[in-house]
């Protein structure tokens, strides 16, 4: 069972388009009253995302301004197709863009409409120093449990489900969506690759893997150090979390039960390496499985035969380094004799992962 605090336990995501909006262009709005918003927590909170926006010009700025109760997130898509972090608005874009999308995350009230605007303004460059598979920590796992409860991008928890949980909504994808994923390795060499779908351990504006220039909170502490890590161990923050609770264990990640078990084959809390894939760059894949279990087998080569190393949770992107031939396999992607490296010694079928391209061969 995790710490997670009342904040975020059992909220609820609704998920869908606001009303059209009403001008094009960088500036734009959308009518959210129609939309019911289902609470949960303690606060309650809730989130209405909306539908991505094209810009009529290329921007890496957005204000905002809600009639009502909330804040606003939003995010820009790169080049490469991949989306940006989640940040709160007033924000600036580590890209320039010509697509947003935004959330509105309600804390109690209500919001009736909110209002948009994209501009251009000076700015650093993003950090392009990062390896291709992504930033990568050690960090303290614990299992989150909470089976039939509901995380805080609105899915409810199944028996052995497959998801992980990071302290900041910064890096939290929508429900059935892998746009924020992690590789989580365990010390025995196993590894599974799954979504971030809920918020917590510990603090909810807690990125430690970005670096302290853009880090929400905490920017004191070293990048990759997690700030309930520091609080348990250096007493940091005299030992509290963000809201004040004593910090009983170290923890930087949560793991759904079935990453936990199945995946890593762990039977305590444990030390892990996460490597946050959206910080990464180079051909991207989704992983798409009718498995009752929600999950494909990772292999130590490009054969069924060949042992198992991992598992690869539905809707998850993986990060593919190249490709090789293999055993030929049938799956939701058709029929392929083509396997794609994800890690060293790590592999999986192309027949079960979407939108790769650009892989080279191994």
């Amino acid at each position: 069972m995790r710490y997670l605090l009342p904040l975020v336990v059992g909220a609820t995501l609704v998920v869908g388009l606001a009303s059209p909006a009403q001008a094009a262009g960088n500036e734009w709005s959308a009518d959210l009253s129609g939309h019911a918003v289902t609470w949960g927590g303690s606060p309650r909170t809730g989130l209405i995302e909306l539908g991505s926006h094209r810009l009529a010009e290329p921007a890496n700025a957005v204000t905002a301004a809600v009639t009502g109760d909330g804040v606003v997130d939003v995010r820009g898509l790169r080049p490469d197709g991949q989306w940006t972090e989640w940040l709160q608005a007033p924000a600036t874009l580590p890209v320039t863009t010509s697509t947003v999308q935004t959330r509105v995350v309600l804390s109690g009230g209500k919001a009736s409409r909110v209002k948009l605007t994209a501009s251009s303004v000076p700015a650093a460059s993003e950090d392009v120093s990062v390896a291709a598979a992504g930033r990568s920590y050690r960090v303290y796992a614990t299992r989150e449990g909470l089976v039939g409860g509901t995380t805080a991008n609105g899915h409810t928890i199944r028996s052995r489900d497959h998801f992980v949980a990071l302290p900041s909504r910064r890096g939290l994808a929508p429900n059935n969506s892998g746009s924020y994923s992690v590789q989580v390795c365990a010390s025995n060499g196993r590894c599974e690759w799954a979504p971030v779908w809920d918020v917590g351990p510990w603090n909810t504006k807690d990125d430690y893997w970005n670096p302290s220039s853009t880090r929400e909170m905490w920017k004191d502490l070293p990048q990759g150090k997690p700030e309930a890590q520091a609080a348990y161990e250096n007493n940091y923050n005299g030992g509290k979390d963000q809201y004040g609770r004593e910090v009983a264990n170290p923890a930087g990640i949560d793991l759904a039960d079935g990453t936990f078990w199945d995946g890593l084959k762990l039977t305590t809390n444990s030390w892990v390496t996460v490597t946050y894939l959206w910080t990464g760059s180079g051909p991207v894949g989704t992983v798409r499985t009718s498995a009752a279990n929600g999950t494909v087998n990772v292999r130590s080569g490009a054969n069924s035969s060949t042992s198992q190393v991992g598992l690869a949770a539905n809707y998850a992107q993986v990060r593919v380094t190249c490709q090789l031939t293999g055993e030929s396999v049938t799956g939701t992607q058709g029929t392929s004799n083509v396997w794609y490296r994800i890690a060293s010694g790590k592999h999986v079928a192309k027949a079960y992962v979407a939108g790769v391209s650009g892989a080279t061969n191994c």
